[in-house]
């Protein structure tokens, strides 16, 4: 995997990563910040988070290793940078153009792509908002369908589960769920305007959703079971939807407010 663009910002993070290496091993509840471990300062990683080979992918105070799905730069007015946060603003309260046109909206994408990674992140939704983190994320196919600048791939859910209309079309489209696919088991969700912690681990097959401390979605690709929820979700008909690839991490512009912060992947090694 390589980083060569990554702002000269993460550069002391990325060199101190390499030198200390990225710690393999079997996955545990340790591994994934949750509700029950201690508070960490915003957007930075500790020593023993460098250690284990941690990667800071936002910096707290600008879009580097970001861009628009779709776009060379940033989907002006719809994504910004507020109180050490990457907020998606609610679309109806973006400004319009010069013209007096709406400014176009679209998902916010890692440059990099990555394959076999824990991504660790906080996130708080708007009243009645809904969002998701998006991964294996092929951009070609994601552009080749319409809206272009909307993410193709599996889905974090991220979602006011009391107050948006989508939770009442199942569990399976409720916060922490694996979208349209699997419901998360177990979860303890923050009230909104609060941050919550979730993890989503993704390594060889196997596919895990975390959320504040637990496990609440896993699964495998190819097994009986992911081919028969492939087959009755929304996806089924996109071609290569499942395919395991490097993909992208994305947040997505679902026009509703949400906030990011400490945003950061660890990398699991090549077998």
């Amino acid at each position: 995997m390589r980083f060569p663009s990554l702002h000269a910002r993460m550069l002391p993070t990325l060199v101190g990563a390499a030198l200390l290496g990225i710690v393999s091993g079997c996955a545990s509840p340790d591994d994934y910040p949750g509700e029950t471990l201690p508070a960490v300062t915003v957007n930075t990683l500790t020593e023993a988070e460098v250690a284990e080979g941690w990667l800071l992918l936002f910096d707290g105070k600008t879009f580097a290793g970001w861009r628009g799905l779709g776009r060379e730069g940033i989907p002006e007015g719809h994504w910004i940078i507020e109180e050490g946060t990457l907020r998606k603003v609610a679309s109806g309260e973006v400004p319009t153009a010069a013209d007096g046109q709406p400014l176009v909206g679209g998902d916010l994408m890692t440059v990099e792509a990555f394959s076999d990674f824990t991504f660790s992140f906080e996130w708080k939704i708007s009243e009645g908002g809904n969002s998701g983190v998006k991964y294996n994320v092929s951009e070609a196919i994601s552009t080749s369908m319409p809206p272009d600048n909307a993410a193709l791939g599996f889905e974090y859910q991220i979602l006011d589960d009391e107050r948006h209309p989508d939770a009442a079309n199942g569990p399976n489209r409720t916060a922490g769920a694996l979208y349209d696919m699997i419901p998360p088991d177990n979860k303890t969700l923050m009230p909104v305007g609060s941050f919550n912690r979730s993890s989503i681990i993704f390594r060889g097959n196997r596919g895990e959703h975390w959320l504040n401390g637990q496990m609440v979605v896993s699964y495998d690709l190819g097994s009986p079971r992911f081919d028969s929820l492939m087959t009755a979700s929304k996806y089924r008909d996109i071609p290569d939807f499942a395919v395991r690839r490097g993909g992208h991490l994305v947040l997505q512009d679902h026009s509703d407010d949400v906030w990011f912060r400490n945003l950061k992947i660890r990398l699991f090694p090549n077998p």
